[in-house]
Order: structure tokens, then C-alpha cells, then sequence
């Protein structure tokens, strides 16, 4: 059930030259350190003014004179989590959801995402999405099934799954021979990720849920049901081991193959079996050089069941989230670098918006899903802008950018990491970017990963900079009670 949303908290666009001018800003300025940086060496080719140094978080980390300086502390971000939850509609507590929910509530949750797209739509080999394909997809829905009165059904997730627009794996495509923006892909869960079920497709092969940030369609063997209380109860209580590698895996296992090389995502909880005696094995191995982490699995007749797995001590997870700082938040983000761009975490990767949430989720910090939730959640410290804000007032702003700041233009976010020569540079998730080459010619990249690009650069088109299109820039600070 989608909490209704209160009202905004004060922003901050009027006040920030003068907070800064007194340094009220809680977050740590990129302001030159007293310990010497890196010489960043010759520029590489094509991205404009980049050096090889830029590709290190040490090399950001080294131009601050506070960076292990607490941005928020374990008690300022549980208190940011629970406005969060609180005040931002995007944000949905599915333990709160009645117990029984109308064929229209249903209907409703299903239709406002499940809408066929105007636009033209193409497979894989280009060819127009038969009118037959369509109606057979549409009718997979099941809406006329729908009872007067559904239970919601409480599962976890099994395996990481992606969520779908519509329940079916037909990828779909706006562009002939463009093939890496799926439009049914929405995003993906990831094991131990707690699901309502309210409904299955005609097929029996898709389930629509709700989840913290997301309701979409899921593939049924991904996850498995149990009562609410063990679901809503998994990972409640610690020792935990939390995901600070960009992706980890589980031991591989033959004996229990639910449990094998399983994918761990940036910010995954996963509870700790710490009175595993020591001299048991755990599916055929000693377990002293892992973790015994529990995990939820899907019996055949689709029930949930808890078994114990092996982590190895190799994979990058700690005991708690980490200190939110800005080298850890630079290490976090470059731990992704390179990785290949996938839209609604497809390619088993992710996204702009997901890139962002998964190096703010090893902190603790919850975010919206989607860049358009994100850029407007109440519940952050933001700096909107409109029309009526010129080239002087959105320069000002770059300019004041600090680490892990958040600037959003329409469809994509971007992570503040510095300044250096004049520059504001940033990382980002991003399939393309452009700018004027030393020739005088835009140059369209298709960078189509996890990049660092100088932001005032970066053009939308031959007259409009990013600069120009920002529509809001997000912060993480302390608020007053």
C-alpha cells in the first residue's frame, strides 16, 4: 500500500549561498587537502579533460581536507529512513496492507503499470510487436480473474529476478537495432527481498507484487511464500553481513544448487547463523572460510524454506553498514566503474537510478526507485529548479556541489565526486553522453557504463548543456527534529 505523501520539507535554493558563506553545510566541501594529491598524469583520449588519476577513488578522496568526516551518523540515518518511509509516496510498507484487498484495488495497482506504450514497439530482430503477440500478452494479465477479494500473499525472493511491465519475457524495443533498452524491463529484487503477492498471471508463470519500492511482475519460481510473520521476520534481527562488493556470490555448491553462486548485490543484509557448530559441514564443505549466511529457498510446490549457505570470507562484506563519509561513498561508487549499463538492472547490473540506490543502500540509506521519484522525494535535502533559474544561478549551484550530492536532468542522475581544473566531475551509470570535441563537433559517446565525464562538458544537444536541464540536485544532511 503506497503511504500518502506529506507535505515537503523546507528546501534549501534560497539559503545555500548564504549557509555556505557560514559554513553551515553539514557535508564535508570540496576544499584542497593539506596531504598531497596525486599528480593525475597526461589527459587519456576521447572524454574531455580526463586523466587516468580521475578513475581512482583516492585520487577524489585526496583533494578533501575532511573526508572521513560523518556526513550522517547511524541515528541521523535511521531518522532519514523513517521520513523516508514516512513522507514519500514512492515508498510502500507492505506490512500495513489489509488483509483483504477489492478486485478494483488490484485491477487498479495492475493497470497503472501494466498500460501498453503509444509508441511504436520492435523485437530483437526488429520487427514491429505483432498485433497477435500483443493481445496474447495483454490477455496473460488475467484482470477478468481477478477475485472480488484477493489475500495478499507473503514471499520472499529466491534469486535475483527481474520485474516486468507485463508478465512475459518478450523483450521490447523503441528503436530498430537498439536493443539495450528493454522497455518491459522496470527493475529487478534480490534474494531475501520481501514481497506481497496479489496476483497471478493467466499462465500461472508471473506474479504481480508489492515491494518497498516497486510493484511489478515477477517470474512465480523466483520467489516463495510463507506466512507473514516468518517473511516479514527474515533478517530482522542480526548478526548480519551486509554486500560492500559491487556483487558477490555465494559459495558453489552442487549439493543444494538454490544455494550456489547465487548473486549478492551492493547493500544486501543477509542474517548470520553464528552458532553454526564449527565442525559441521554446510552442503559438503568445511564453512571456517565463509560466512553461514540463511537463505530463503522455493520448494516444488512453490513453499518458502530457509537454509543455510556458505559466503566466503573473500567476498567484500562487512558486519554493518558502512560509516557514511565521503572516501567510503567514493570507494563505493567506484567499485562499479566500468561496469556495463543496464536498464531496469537488466544484464544482471543496473541502472542510473539503481546505481546510485546500491551505493547509498551499503550506508543503510533507502531511496526511491526511479529518477523521477528520487529527484522530488520530500524526505531529502532538495534544491529544485525551474525555468525561471538562469546560467548564473545553475553554474553557482555545480559549483557547490559536494560529494555524493545527487543532480538529477530528466531520465538520469549523476553523483557529484569534485572539482579539479575548473571542472565539476562526476560518476554516473549512463548509455550515451556528449560533447564538443577540439574540433568543434559534438561528439556523441556511447559510454553505455559507469563513467566519470566532467559535468559542464556534457551537452543534450548542440545548445543545451546538462547544466541547463538539471532539475533538481538531492543531499543528504542532518535535519532538525
Amino acid at each position: 500500500m503506497i503511504l500518502a505523501s506529506r507535505e515537503p520539507r523546507r528546501h534549501w535554493p534560497h539559503r545555500l549561498t548564504l549557509a555556505l558563506a557560514l559554513g553551515l553545510l553539514g557535508a564535508p566541501a570540496f576544499t584542497q587537502a593539506a596531504t598531497p594529491v596525486p599528480d593525475p598524469g597526461a589527459p587519456l583520449p576521447y572524454v574531455i579533460g580526463l586523466h587516468e588519476a580521475y578513475l581512482t577513488a583516492d585520487y577524489w578522496a585526496a583533494r578533501l581536507d575532511n573526508a572521513d568526516a560523518p556526513i550522517l551518523d547511524r541515528a541521523q540515518i535511521e531518522a532519514q529512513n523513517a521520513r523516508m518511509r514516512a513522507q514519500d509516496k514512492h515508498i510502500q510498507d507492505i506490512a500495513t496492507l489489509p488483509a483483504q484487498l477489492s478486485a478494483a484495488q488490484v485491477r487498479d495497482s495492475i493497470t497503472t503499470l501494466s498500460s501498453w506504450p503509444t509508441r511504436a514497439l520492435y523485437d530483437d530482430k526488429g520487427r514491429a510487436i505483432a498485433p497477435d503477440v500483443r493481445s496474447a500478452i495483454e490477455a496473460n494479465l488475467g484482470l477478468d480473474a481477478v477475485p472480488s477479494q484477493v489475500s495478499p500473499d507473503y514471499a520472499l525472493v529466491v534469486k535475483r529476478a527481474a520485474l516486468r511491465t507485463f508478465p512475459t519475457r518478450q523483450r521490447v524495443f523503441s528503436t530498430v537495432g537498439d536493443t539495450d533498452i528493454d522497455r518491459f524491463q522496470e527493475s529487478a529484487l534480490f534474494p531475501g527481498d520481501k514481497v506481497a503477492v496479489v496476483h497471478r498471471s493467466t499462465d500461472g508463470r508471473w506474479l504481480f507484487v508489492h515491494s518497498e519500492r516497486y510493484s511489478a511482475w515477477i517470474e512465480a519460481d523466483a520467489v516463495a511464500s510463507g506466512d507473514k510473520a516468518t517473511v516479514l521476520g527474515y533478517g530482522a534481527k542480526g548478526p548480519y553481513r551486509i554486500v560492500t562488493a559491487g556483487t558477490a556470490h555465494t559459495a558453489y555448491t552442487p549439493e543444494e544448487p538454490r544455494v550456489s553462486r547465487l548473486q549478492l548485490d551492493m547493500g544486501m543484509r543477509l542474517p548470520v547463523l553464528a552458532d553454526w557448530p564449527a565442525a559441521e559441514p554446510v552442503n559438503g564443505q568445511q564453512a571456517h572460510a565463509s560466512w553461514v549466511v540463511q537463505l530463503p529457498v522455493r520448494e516444488a510446490d512453490g513453499r518458502l524454506k530457509l537454509l543455510p549457505a556458505l559466503l566466503p570470507r573473500s567476498q567484500e562484506t562487512a558486519a554493518d553498514y558502512l560509516p557514511l563519509t565521503p572516501r567510503l561513498l567514493l570507494q563505493q561508487a567506484f567499485k562499479f566503474l566500468g561496469e556495463r549499463y543496464g536498464w531496469g538492472h537488466d544484464y544482471d547490473t543496473r541502472d542510473c537510478s539503481g546505481f546510485v540506490s546500491e551505493i547509498y543502500r551499503s550506508f543503510g540509506v533507502l531511496l526511491p526507485r526511479n529518477t523521477s521519484a528520487q529527484a522530488v522525494s520530500p524526505a531529502l535535502d532538495r534544491l529544485p529548479f525551474t525555468a525561471k533559474d538562469g546560467k548564473a544561478v545553475r553554474d553557482r549551484a555545480v559549483t557547490d556541489l559536494q560529494v555524493g550530492d545527487l543532480v538529477y536532468i530528466p531520465g538520469h542522475v549523476m553523483m557529484a565526486i569534485g572539482h579539479v581544473d575548473g571542472r565539476t566531475w562526476v560518476i554516473h551509470d549512463t548509455a550515451g553522453g556528449s560533447w564538443f570535441g577540439a574540433d568543434g563537433k559534438r561528439v556523441q559517446a556511447h559510454l553505455n557504463g559507469v563513467s566519470v565525464t566532467p559535468l559542464e562538458p556534457m551537452m543534450a544537444s548542440d545548445s543545451v548543456r546538462y547544466i541547463d536541464r538539471i532539475t533538481n540536485i538531492q543531499r543528504l544532511r542532518a535535519k532538525n527534529p
